[in-house]
């Protein structure tokens, strides 16, 4: 096995058993400030609070908590250790669409080396976030235990992040509305209607809505179908469902996966703290591999055209 070390940032949602399962070697901590104006480094683990708190906190009121990148001396201690231990370094960061995580990353790589000429650190913009971002480490650690070389596991990242899907739904309009992403009058005709947005990730590393589903769980039966259309080789795949605050339909979800899809495992697991911010209460998402995603989500919109038009 290549002995070099991946690391990403609190960006990303795997707990810390998980990413002991697949060894991820560090994780740097973005930064949060809290409603009261506090700053504190993200609480990847929710040893503070649940994660329940931190979404209904959000919920129906006007609380809003904002982010930034991981301290500087975190990064540097990170990867100097390292560095120091005679290790190169393979970085996935969260998506440069939403973060300056990369270009700082970048930056402190930059002087390490000239600290280590001998040794090599590889950073990668991850061009997703949150669940997606877990996904892209994952398959990153399991081709390093394959044996691929640091140079191969950063080209199998930078090409497998096109390949990296997500569907579901958002019920919570009205924490659109705070975020200024839709206007109060649509979240309120869109709520008695019982509107629920469907997203994938466009080429930019941004979700973009594909469709307006009535329902969450038409929403989520057309989700299922959606992955049944896309993914590539199901049956060979850990595919992810993410949730914030939406326990229940996380549930529904997985069964339906697995009945109906068959994918080697499913995790399940909570939206992180670093993109919850930013993402709100009433997520409930798959993540899964299909081919890269197309321009201006020309094949993705047409599937989710063709599922609801039946």
């Amino acid at each position: 096995m290549n002995n070099y070390a991946i690391i990403t940032d609190s960006g990303c949602d795997l707990t810390k058993e998980l990413r002991e399962r697949f060894g991820v070697d560090d994780v740097l901590h973005g930064t949060v400030y809290f409603p009261d104006g506090h700053a504190e480094p993200s609480d990847i683990d929710w040893e503070k609070m649940t994660p329940e708190e931190f979404y209904r906190s959000m919920s129906g009121r006007k609380v809003l908590y904002k982010t930034a990148t991981f301290m500087e001396e975190e990064g540097w201690k990170s990867m100097e250790k390292q560095l120091a231990d005679g290790r190169d370094i393979l970085v996935i960061t969260l998506s440069t669409a939403l973060s300056g995580t990369y270009q700082l990353c970048r930056l402190i790589a930059d002087e390490l080396m000239k600290k280590y000429p001998e040794r090599k650190i590889i950073c990668v913009d991850s061009l997703r976030y949150s669940t997606a971002l877990a996904m892209l480490v994952m398959l990153a650690c399991r081709k390093r235990d394959e044996g691929a070389s640091i140079e191969e596991c950063a080209e199998y990242v930078n090409e497998t992040k096109h390949r990296i899907h997500q569907i579901g739904a958002m019920d919570d309009l009205f924490f659109l509305v705070k975020t200024g992403r839709i206007s109060n009058f649509k979240a309120l005709f869109g709520s008695m209607v019982g509107v629920n947005p469907m997203a994938d990730f466009n080429s930019k590393g941004l979700s973009e809505v594909i469709y307006k589903a009535k329902g969450k769980k038409t929403a989520l039966e057309a989700a299922v179908k959606y992955i049944k259309k896309l993914a590539v080789n199901p049956a060979e795949q850990t595919m992810f469902i993410a949730h914030s605050d939406r326990q229940a339909a996380a549930e529904l979800l997985r069964g339906m996966v697995e009945k109906e899809i068959g994918p080697k495992e499913i995790i399940t697991i909570p939206v992180g703290m670093s993109c919850g911010c930013n993402i709100g209460p009433g997520l409930c998402a798959a993540f899964f591999l299909g081919e890269s995603i197309s321009e201006d989500l020309k094949t993705e919109k047409a599937a989710i055209e063709e599922i609801f038009a039946k």
